[in-house]
């Protein structure tokens, strides 16, 4: 037996004419990623910077690959040799089939800056990365505007969660780091995640009259980039937006709140699709 706001959903994928998929930290989560929410989240997935007494936000402060690169790279490099391992979970495919059954157009709007959506086949111009992507490098200082492709290997030491080696700049050779918007971050290059943003007004531009869905997936309120950009979708003319969230699900009507995690939310869609 479907319940009724399965169903309700369902036909609202059915009927839409365009879909924004949002996405925060919690995605991942049924990918076996990390949960990140508050000091003891992060913890349980670091226990060695319990050890060192640094709080998520100090271990991915960008002042590290100035002062202590080796240190800097410890915790990105990890996370870049992480999420290159990671395999998309099957919500992903569940997307990627409704858009091509029922002709969406789409895009993908994200904090995460994991490449997942990427990895899971999404189209590269089809998505907007708003804090950027551990795929990419940029120059420390930097000396240039250039982002490039992630291609360095990191063999990080987890007992004091040190990188052996840390990628170099090409143009000036200093440390490189990771093109991804960090706390109090002063030298991000946003170029990259510009050019997405506009491809995404593009996009909103063309589907201004559609029948939109936002379908938003673990997007926590502690950074709510992705719960407001998905809030102020829903007050397009004829937009809807299906929050799923096991946490904080919680959106006025006529939106769907699904207190539950992504693949089984999206699974239940899909057996009402069925």
């Amino acid at each position: 037996m479907i319940e009724p706001r399965y169903a309700e959903a369902a036909d609202i994928i059915r009927n839409a004419s365009a879909l924004v998929i949002t996405a925060g930290a919690g995605i991942g989560v049924d990918s076996g990623l990390p949960d990140f929410r508050g000091n003891q989240g992060f913890w349980n997935s670091y226990p060695m910077y319990e050890r060192l007494g640094l709080s998520f936000i100090q271990a991915a402060n960008p002042q590290h690959f100035e002062d202590d690169p080796h240190f800097g790279w410890g915790f990105y490099g990890h996370r870049t040799n992480l999420y290159r391992n990671t395999i998309p979970h099957s919500g992903f495919g569940m997307l990627q089939k409704w858009i091509k059954e029922f002709e969406l157009d789409y895009f993908v709007a994200t904090s995460n800056v994991d490449g997942q959506f990427q990895k899971a086949g999404f189209s590269e111009d089809r998505v907007l990365e708003v804090h950027g992507s551990i795929h990419h490098l940029q120059c420390t200082v930097p000396c240039n505007r250039d982002i490039w492709q992630n291609e360095a290997e990191y063999d990080i030491d987890e007992a004091t969660m040190r990188a052996v080696d840390v990628p170099k700049c090409p143009q000036c050779n200093r440390v490189a780091r990771p093109n991804i918007l960090m706390f109090g971050d002063y030298s991000w290059l946003s170029k990259r995640s510009a050019i997405q943003e506009e491809n995404f007004d593009e996009f909103l531009q063309l589907n201004g009259n559609s029948q939109l869905v936002v379908i938003e997936m673990g997007a926590g309120s502690a950074i709510p980039t992705i719960r407001h950009l998905s809030e102020q979708l829903g007050q397009r003319g004829q937009a809807t937006v299906l929050r799923i969230n096991p946490r904080e699900p919680q959106i006025r009507t006529p939106h769907f709140s699904f207190a539950s995690g992504t693949v089984e939310v999206l699974s239940q869609i899909q057996d009402a699709l069925n």
